[in-house]
């Protein structure tokens, strides 16, 4: 009997293999890409993928609807089971292209790990995790484990020996676990290589080849980047069987994007940042700093101003690192001052503004920076401080985007509003999560009609392992605390604090 991935449009492997949902004819994928355009606004429905009917209804809950040119353009090969090399923007939907196509050939009723993700950093990794979870709805007990460091070998551990059906890791921790026995990938079927440039960059090739090797020979395997680096090409020669190439090239961000510059100097710096948050006054700002002291030092500045800021940077802590990225997504902390460790891997939606800091040496670096505002259709601010010493790579960056700087007057800046900047949500932390069996329902129910609270009042649930974050808006923080404490959740009383 064929699985869903086998089957086409009408019912055959061969129908799979070339039927391409862009222009509802059989062709090849690469057709499609290389010699046309695939624009934002060709809305091509996922009902004319070979998927199953439960994983469609799912989409359709989720609001996926169309997909993005990335997923057009790769899910037709991939889920004829080719290997591939697809090449889009950061942000462009690529998780879904690889989640749908790897839970496509899930078998979960075999309690084995059937697909790898690898991603260069725990932050991808855990978004990545959180994504296949959710397209996993509509399947039979889908088991996701991560594998990244920070976090104790004894728990991943215990999560893999009660059988995991899907890893996803960074390339280290992966690595460690396979020398020590504890993961096994004899019934492999998937291999991703997720933001592969970037772990090439990191200097992971090695650790790439090492894992590869011990993947099973017959697998797919399928490799997602923003730009094709000299190290793909070997990547792909070594460990693929004759790919196809996607490339999508990313929309045009100049309408979407502002770009402003300000001149500074050392001392005004931080002063500048705050008076740019003043005036423009964006709900949720992603701020870039070149150095982890710098990102500290902006972090108690912002503070000692009033405003709520959390710094992200490669030494924190999996749960500091977890706290922080949990209350920047769910809009209860205004500004994120981060290293380029976030620069990629954060998605992040309806994100105001960026605010470069510090001018990055490096202009690819800079267009991944300003490419985390300004999505899906949306329009967003990008504001860039420089000195003197910096304008060497600001003209860098103008040659690179081909897009003279337009600079701006700090004079021109002024409050706009009345009173301090405040985040409209407040993240409530519940000691209880994935264990203990808690659902995001769950907590929304124990908010909503026992609470007696409304569904707008209440916004993004996160459920953990052992954690559960809540936002909810401001006005309603401190009493929402209080009556969650007071009652129960699933039966169960809990223990709840604001963050």
């Amino acid at each position: 009997m064929m699985s869903n991935t086998q089957r086409g449009v009408n019912g055959s492997a061969a129908d799979a293999a070339l039927f391409c949902p862009r222009c509802r004819r059989n062709c090849t994928a690469r057709r499609c890409t290389d010699n046309q355009s695939m624009t934002n606004s060709e809305k091509i429905p996922f009902n004319t993928l070979p998927l199953n009917p439960a994983t469609l209804a799912n989409l359709e809950q989720l609001g996926y609807l169309s997909m993005t040119p990335i997923q057009a353009g790769s899910l037709p090969a991939a889920l004829a089971g080719k290997d591939l090399i697809a090449q889009a923007q950061t942000g462009s939907g690529k998780t879904a292209a690889f989640g749908l196509a790897l839970l496509e050939r899930l078998n979960p009723r075999r309690f084995a790990v059937q697909a790898l993700v690898l991603c260069p950093t725990r932050e991808l990794a855990d978004q990545v995790t959180v994504e296949i979870r959710r397209l996993a709805r509509a399947m039979d007990n889908v088991k996701v484990v991560t594998l990244c460091g920070g976090v104790a070998l004894r728990g991943q551990r215990a999560s893999l020996e009660n059988g995991a059906h899907i890893v996803v890791g960074t390339p280290g921790r992966v690595m460690d676990h396979l020398a020590r026995g504890y993961l096994a990938l004899d019934a492999l079927n998937t291999l991703v290589l997720d933001e592969a440039d970037r772990m090439l960059d990191m200097g992971f090739f090695d650790d790439i080849a090492t894992v590869t090797k011990q993947c099973p020979p017959e697998r797919q395997t399928l490799l997602f980047s923003a730009t094709y680096p000299e190290g793909i090409e070997k990547l792909a020669k070594q460990f693929m069987r004759s790919p196809e190439q996607i490339t999508v090239a990313p929309p045009a961000t100049q309408s979407l994007i502002e770009q402003r510059f300000y001149e500074v100097t050392r001392p005004t710096r931080f002063d500048v940042v705050a008076r740019l948050l003043n005036h423009f006054r964006p709900v949720s700002t992603l701020a870039f700093c070149n150095t982890k002291q710098q990102c500290k030092d902006l972090v108690t500045y912002l503070q000692q101003q009033g405003f709520s800021a959390l710094a992200l940077y490669g030494e924190l802590e999996q749960r500091e690192r977890d706290q922080v990225l949990v209350q920047f997504a769910n809009r209860s902390t205004s500004i994120l001052v981060a290293t380029d460790v976030a620069s990629r891997g954060i998605d992040i939606k309806e994100l105001e503004a960026v605010i470069n800091v510090d001018i990055t040496p490096d202009p690819e670096v800079h267009v991944h920076r300003i490419g985390r505002t300004g999505r899906a259709g949306e329009t967003g601010l990008a504001l860039s401080l420089a000195a003197m010493y910096e304008m060497g790579a600001v003209g860098k960056i103008e040659q690179y985007q081909k897009l003279d700087s337009v600079w701006h007057k700090i004079d021109e800046l002024s409050p706009t509003g009345s009173g301090p900047l405040l985040p409209p949500m407040v993240t409530l932390q519940i000691l209880g999560g994935r264990k203990e069996k808690i659902r995001p329902g769950d907590v929304l129910g124990a908010l909503t009609a026992d609470a007696g609270y409304s569904r707008e009042q209440i916004g993004k649930i996160n459920v953990t392992e052992f954690t559960t974050f809540v936002a909810v808006q401001r006005a309603i923080a401190l009493e929402a605390m209080q009556k969650l404490n007071a009652g129960k959740i699933k039966g169960k009383s809990v223990k709840v604090r604001l963050l």
